[in-house]
């Protein structure tokens, strides 16, 4: 284990809560209007929309997991995977019009461009599980050495 010190501790803590906002902000916005309105609404683009967060907290993320030594690699290519499902379903919505509006939101590449936002999601979710267990291994007590 590399270093355990407060600032990775930090870094951790922060990327991880980063990194699980966009996940559980729809959720909880849906509770909260089922709750006041008895009317059931997802808006499951949410977690996209709110990107700049995912990116701040996987790179926070990834600087501790690199202190730590610790789970960098689940941290790294869900990141990596991350962003360019991200990247690539923007592009094909732009190229193939339902960006624009220029084309249904039905058919084939509709099909495609929410598929990459739903990998995109559990992308984020394997970020936010990497985070969840750097932050086991950073607060796990040290095993004296016999």
């Amino acid at each position: 284990m590399g270093k355990r010190d407060i600032f990775t501790k930090i870094l951790a803590i922060a990327g991880t809560v980063l990194v699980w906002v966009p996940i559980l902000a729809p959720i909880l916005f849906s509770i909260a209007l089922f709750a006041r309105a008895r009317m059931f609404r997802f808006d499951y683009l949410i977690p996209a929309e709110l990107f700049p967060a995912v990116l701040i907290g996987g790179g926070l993320l990834l600087w501790a997991a690199f202190r730590a030594r610790s789970q960098k690699k689940m941290i790294g290519w869900g990141l990596g995977v991350a962003v360019g499902l991200l990247v690539a379903g923007q592009v094909l919505a732009v190229v193939s019009g339902l960006a624009s509006g220029a084309r249904e939101p039905t058919g084939f590449w509709w099909g495609v461009v929410l598929g990459s936002i739903v990998l995109y999601v559990l992308a984020v979710i394997v970020i936010g599980v990497g985070g969840v267990l750097l932050l086991r291994d950073l607060f796990k007590p040290l095993q004296p050495s016999s």
